[in-house]
């Protein structure tokens, strides 16, 4: 790693120098890679990376060698480099300036801010098609890097249709369940309650403008009913969980990712009676509701459209440094405290 970068003025599109990036080499464990970039095509780009955010959910399953061998090619990201049996990059937030573009380039230009679905690393080149610009006049850079999970959380509203929801309950308080109650209140005008299990959630539900309560006390009040239910927890407890609290024809959305995991749910009692519904959402196609008449690109456009709040800051925790990461991931991949890990890049971290 004593090789220096070219600097910007040395930079062009046949010598566009090399990055680091973070590889996963096997079930828990990982190390910064060197890599070669390619030289620039007409339609590409060349970002330097100020920030990425890790998505813990997803993220952990990678890191934990937990992808079911039929869901490697579904659960493919963007520019991931190798298989899901490893070694394999993987991550899908990542925020940065534009340095170089080819001469077919005409979307974004040098010195833009941009946020492109990549793996961890510290410059990359992409098509142009993959380059979102930032909304102009964001309170913080830093918070772009929701941009993901912010377009996760809308899909799902899409799927839900949550305009026509009058009682709105999220269970699950991490980043994912922070985005979707987030989302879902400017969508709906309605407060959404958040329920989990760590009472540490209340202050950052309520500072977003939710209501909260703990798991254990929704069960035992199971009279309240929620005529939509986002599960987001990733696990069966969470989705018996909106079983039960579901209203008459309640509709349940479940955005958890159990991996390799099974599932065991009682729908013996008031399921068939109540006539609720449960349906998967997942961001890799637009939701039915809007596919007519929204792109990808739309999406993400509306879903950058939050970003202007700068209340989302206080979802970012805990910062690393990326030179740092390999060490620190399984504590930010596995705390409980953690909501989106945000990972700094800088010059000192590249070869």
């Amino acid at each position: 790693m004593s090789e220096q970068f070219l600097s910007d003025s040395q930079i062009n599109v046949r010598a566009p120098g090399r990055a680091l990036r973070l590889t996963y080499s096997k079930a828990k464990q990982a190390f910064l890679e060197p890599v070669d970039l390619k030289a620039l095509s007409d339609t590409d780009v060349l970002v330097e990376t100020l920030f990425s955010g890790i998505s813990r959910g997803t993220e952990r399953i990678v890191y934990s060698g937990k992808v079911p061998e039929s869901e490697w090619g579904r659960m493919r990201c963007p520019h991931q480099n190798g298989e899901f049996s490893f070694p394999v990059t993987y991550g899908y937030a990542s925020v940065g300036k534009v340095i170089l573009t080819g001469s077919g380039v005409r979307n974004t230009k040098p010195g833009d801010h941009v946020f492109v679905l990549h793996p961890h690393q510290t410059r990359f080149i992409v098509h142009s098609d993959w380059i979102n610009v930032l909304p102009e006049n964001l309170p913080d850079l830093q918070t772009a890097v929701l941009s993901a999970n912010l377009e996760t959380a809308l899909n799902a509203n899409w799927d839900a249709q949550s305009e026509n929801a009058e009682r709105i309950a999220i269970i699950g308080g991490g980043i994912v369940g922070l985005l979707t109650g987030y989302v879902a209140m400017a969508i709906s005008g309605t407060k959404p309650v958040l329920i989990d299990i760590n009472p540490g959630k209340e202050a950052i539900a309520r500072n977003l403008g939710m209501d909260f309560k703990l798991s254990n006390e929704a069960a035992k009040n199971s009279s309240e009913k929620f005529d939509c239910i986002f599960n987001t927890s990733a696990s069966q407890h969470g989705l018996q969980l909106a079983i039960d609290l579901a209203a008459f024809e309640g509709q349940i959305i479940e955005m958890s990712w159990y991996g390799d995991k099974d599932v065991t749910l009682s729908l013996g009692a008031a399921f068939h009676s109540q006539r609720l519904r449960i349906q998967s959402s997942q961001v890799g196609h637009v939701a039915p509701s809007k596919r007519k008449t929204h792109s990808y690109k739309d999406r993400m456009s509306e879903a950058m459209e939050y970003l202007k709040d700068p209340a989302l800051k206080e979802l970012l925790n805990p910062i690393v440094q990326f030179s740092e990461l390999p060490q620190h991931l399984d504590e930010v991949l596995t705390s409980e405290t953690t909501l989106c890990p945000l990972v700094t890049h800088s010059r000192a971290d590249q070869p």
